[in-house]
């Protein structure tokens, strides 16, 4: 039986690479038709899509970065007309400029098979009440993670705009059983739950989805016996664009890549191709979107894929989400930011970045803020508490609408 299993599994995983070689044909030739940014890239290279015919032939293609998107807004990554588009997301970019993505009715279909397919394996089914609970920055997700379980049949309480406390009372009163948020946020929650003397126990939640960031051990321990639930981690990208890319099964070792829809690779810093388990940065590309293809996409996430097979029957690749990161941004909440990208709303809020900033995430406790520290300078100095009252306010009003997380900021003598 065993020897068979190894055979099926050998079979399976041949037609799955066959089937991933042939959509994405069909993918490297819609960009290069449509999407003239594709095309002159892959005319720089004298790469023909017809000519790419193995993940060597994939590696000559050059790399799509967090920058192109601000380079291409709003519309020049589109592969179909606007007529086809039936949705349109936007996301934080890398500068003034959002990432637009889009999808077509089909595009729509396939998000929530890919949503549903995550759920399905946390166990999530027709008896189960589900909310939403994440940053608007990472609105998109809400509705695929929606859309997903109402397929499979579940109750759901999608994203809203309650603040913590209200959600912790819809949490209660509404007999949540699945709940999906960031370990960041979750860890709040349960803070929160303590700090009101709330007992665990009356709660009716048994599965907790985290997403957005890496899930550390240590949290994942400290949730699951605290809260008296079962966690599982999503992989996602606001600019694939959408969460479930890859999910963990019930043996909690790794997450299964959703092949059928992903090629991943994992490389070097300097771009070289890691195939022995080592980690380096996650390469996506890809392979069933037909509104918004990414090709090679460099995510910033570090990854290792895992060889071993899983002991939960499944074939699809598996990958280790690491915490580190490969581009130096910062993970808040799940929304990914950049200096440049703060720096560029300082500007257009105050017309200046002073000479001396500094943008960290602190900590107290279990809390972690998102903290803009500023450097007093003669541009922003004022002997009126109430004009640097407004400074203050109105960064942080610009930071929470363009980035979709809040933002503290200060004003400071001096950053030591």
């Amino acid at each position: 039986m065993a020897i068979w299993n190894r055979a099926r599994e050998c079979c399976e995983r041949e037609e799955r690479a066959q089937e991933q070689w042939e959509h994405l044909q069909i993918t490297l030739n819609r960009a290069y038709k449509n999407v003239p940014f594709y095309r002159n890239r892959l005319q720089s290279r004298a790469i023909a899509p017809p000519r790419v015919e193995s993940l060597t032939d994939l590696r000559r293609i050059p790399f799509t970065a967090r920058h192109d998107f601000s380079d291409q807004y709003p519309y020049g990554l589109f592969a179909v007309p606007l007529r086809d588009i039936v949705r349109i997301h936007t996301a934080p970019g890398t500068s003034l400029n959002p990432t637009v993505s889009g999808y077509t009715r089909s595009d729509l279909r396939m998000w929530r098979e890919i949503a549903a397919t995550g759920l399905a394996a946390c166990g999530v089914g027709a008896d189960d009440i589900m909310q939403i609970i994440l940053d608007p920055g990472l609105a998109n997700w809400g509705r695929d993670y929606k859309d997903g379980a109402e397929e499979l049949g579940a109750s759901v309480i999608p994203l809203n705009a309650l603040h913590l406390k209200k959600q912790l009372m819809v949490l209660r009163d509404y007999k949540i059983s699945v709940l999906i948020t960031t370990p960041t946020s979750a860890v709040e929650l349960l803070e929160l739950l303590y700090a009101i003397n709330l007992n665990p126990n009356a709660l009716a939640l048994r599965v907790l989805i985290l997403v957005g960031e890496p899930l550390a051990a240590e949290v994942r321990r400290q949730l699951e016996d605290e809260l008296h639930v079962s966690c599982w981690c999503h992989y996602g990208l606001s600019e694939i664009p959408g969460p479930a890319v890859a999910f963990e099964c019930e043996q909690h070792r790794g997450l299964h890549l959703q092949e059928d829809h992903f090629l991943a690779e994992i490389l070097t810093d300097s771009g070289e191709a890691i195939e022995n388990g080592e980690p380096g940065e996650l390469i996506l590309t890809t392979l069933t979107t037909r509104a918004f293809p990414l090709i090679r996409f460099r995510t910033g996430d570090r990854a290792r894929i895992i060889s071993e097979p899983c002991a939960c029957g499944r074939t699809l690749k598996r990958i280790e989400w690491l915490p580190e990161r490969a581009d130096g941004m910062l993970v808040f909440r799940g929304v990914k930011l950049h200096d440049e990208q703060i720096l560029a709303h300082v500007e257009h809020v105050l017309g200046t970045v002073p000479r001396s900033w500094r943008i960290r995430l602190e900590k107290e406790g279990a809390r972690r803020e998102l903290v803009l520290s500023l450097a007093m300078d003669e541009r922003l100095f004022s002997d009126e508490i109430k004009e640097l009252e407004q400074v203050v306010w109105r960064l942080e009003s610009e930071l929470l609408q363009e980035l979709g997380i809040p933002v503290a900021v200060r004003l400071q003598e001096r950053l030591e």
